[in-house]
């Protein structure tokens, strides 16, 4: 299996998520919104309903509440700007179905499919191989960057120990550098 890193650089966070919006791909674009503002697993974020993050009035609700595939554990994860965003340019763009990662063959679209698409969208936007955990980890390694305390990485990922979150956002020994030359006393 291949190791899977965080995308560091904004720029190229900006051109993967403008990849699919340029294409009018809104599910795609949502898709990769949802990824790289929740830190939800792929098996996660491809079997949310409508239902999971709109309310009966067709409100976007505040908090997306969830129990994860892999861990069994409630998650709540708080809809930010971005996220509302992404869904409301869906909505207004888009036929919805019962899934909001809906497949043209109904039902879900399967995580394989899911890869493909995030995967193309890394080719096509010239930032290279990426794949969903990606982008997972792409939402804490910017966290961590603009001040995210770990024991919150910690929690958010359900990690045992901040090594475990540490070597998981592939922090670096120039991340280590850049504090020590920012840091001039």
């Amino acid at each position: 299996m291949n190791k899977t890193y965080p995308i560091k650089s904004i720029k190229n966070v900006k051109k993967l998520k403008n990849y699919y919006l340029e294409k009018g791909s809104y599910r795609n674009y949502l898709l990769i919104t949802f990824c790289l503002n929740t830190a939800l697993r792929i098996s996660d974020v491809i079997s949310i309903e409508w239902s999971d993050i709109l309310d009966e009035n067709g409100k976007i609700k505040r908090h997306i509440v969830l129990k994860e595939k892999k861990t069994g554990k409630e998650s709540i994860i708080y809809i930010n700007k971005n996220i509302c965003s992404a869904i409301r340019l869906f909505l207004k763009n888009c036929d919805r179905g019962r899934y909001v990662f809906e497949s043209r063959q109904g039902g879900h679209l399967s995580r394989s499919q899911a890869h493909r698409i995030i995967q193309a969208g890394g080719r096509g936007c010239g930032i290279g191989s990426i794949g969903c955990h990606s982008l997972r980890k792409t939402f804490g390694y910017h966290a961590w960057k603009n001040g995210t305390p770990p024991a919150v990485l910690m929690d958010i990922y359900n990690h045992s120990s901040y090594a475990v979150t540490k070597r998981y956002l592939g922090i670096s020994q120039d991340d280590r550098d850049h504090v020590f030359k920012m840091n001039v006393l």
